[in-house]
């Protein structure tokens, strides 16, 4: 038979705000600075991207978001919960957290490796599954563009085919917040543009469902998105609505070089502005 993973609702109520950072700092044991002065608010439902350059942040504040780690220094809410103030392992039940570097057992099929969701387990051995169940993984398969992966072991899926099956696996427990850290790194074009459009649905079938990926890279973000961060040396360059964010003047800073930013119909992209280099 099989045990449900035990999940404090009582304590995750209908918040007003998804997350909610104030005066947010980290810093490590010699203080060093990692994260400095961050107030940062989402709301249930959006969708938003974490851009900076490579050690801006962006993973340790999504560790935030994540309920994985506290701040050194002001007040981090998740879900309507204060760290600090809550059970961790009741609120993560709620919280489907992807990063590019997931473990999974190369033996194991897709589906699988969705149903290890349910459980947080590595190994379907160690629980007892329904039809209902392999029902619910194999929609979750197909919403993501993966149902003819399902009976493949995923030792034979490409790198591009394993992350969307990992996005699979943290929404088959019904998470609020899904949390994705950098899921297009190494990517083909062809792999990219299969993930994007398969969050692109995910938005579109789960509206209710809020979301934050982390990444370096304009062309990365997904049509559906509607607020960006923007993070450099543990600080906040902007944030808010996607379109007052992702401007050529906030990305130069936040890059530290001169930045001509373009919206190509619903996509966004960005390059070095053309003269950079000859300066």
């Amino acid at each position: 038979m099989r045990t449900e993973p035990h999940v404090e609702t009582s304590c995750i109520g209908a918040e007003a705000t998804a997350l909610d950072f104030e005066d947010v700092h980290i810093w490590t044991p010699q203080r060093v600075d990692i994260l400095r002065d961050i107030d940062w608010t989402v709301r249930p439902g959006e969708r938003w991207a974490l851009i900076g350059p490579n050690g801006s942040g962006k993973s340790t504040l999504l560790s935030l978001a994540g309920a994985v780690r506290h701040p050194s220094r002001g007040r981090v809410s998740v879900l309507g919960q204060t760290l600090g103030r809550v059970d961790l392992p009741a609120l993560r039940t709620h919280i489907g957290y992807v990063d590019a570097g997931g473990t999974v057992i190369d033996w194991l099929t897709a589906e699988d490796v969705v149903l290890t969701g349910i459980g947080a387990t590595l190994r379907p051995l160690w629980w007892t599954y329904s039809a209902e169940d392999r029902t619910r993984a194999r929609e979750t398969l197909a919403l993501l563009g993966c149902a003819d992966l399902a009976e493949r072991e995923i030792g034979t899926c490409s790198q591009g085919e394993r992350g969307r099956v990992r996005i699979a696996r943290a929404l088959i427990a019904r998470p609020r917040l899904l949390l994705l850290d950098e899921p297009a790194v190494g990517l083909d074009l062809a792999a990219r543009e299969a993930l994007i459009a398969a969050l692109d649905r995910l938005s579109g079938e789960q509206s209710e469902l809020t979301s934050v990926l982390v990444t370096h890279h304009l062309e990365e973000i997904p049509a559906s998105t509607s607020h960006a961060l923007l993070l450099r040396e543990g600080r906040v360059v902007a944030a808010g609505a996607i379109e007052d964010v992702l401007t050529s003047n906030n990305l130069s800073e936040c890059f530290g070089l001169p930045v001509d930013c373009r919206l190509d119909g619903e996509r966004w992209g960005a390059r070095a502005a053309a003269d950079w280099g000859r300066r």
